[in-house]
């Protein structure tokens, strides 16, 4: 699964052969969450703290992520974002 951004001890992926609802994958030690591009935990799940991180990276770059997906769905390299800081 593509990388797209690291921070904080997250990673946020997002994979080629993406489905539906539109979402991305983020990794904290020995957790993982799909999280929907309007900040809901589709599947699994984070301790509250790094999803809080993660709900605040994802408001700064919705436009990203949703050019991202379009760019998974399309089966093309995916760009980098910036990580929060």
């Amino acid at each position: 699964m593509p990388e797209i951004s690291r921070f904080f001890g997250i990673v946020i992926y997002m994979n080629w052969r993406e489905h539906p609802p539109m979402h991305f994958h983020a990794v904290y030690g020995e957790y993982e969450a799909l999280i929907t591009l309007d900040g809901k935990v589709y599947a699994g799940g984070l301790p509250g703290r790094a999803l809080s991180l993660v709900r605040e990276w994802l408001a700064l770059h919705r436009d990203e992520l949703s050019e991202d997906w379009a760019l998974a769905l399309a089966k093309k390299p995916l760009k980098p974002i910036d990580p929060l800081e």
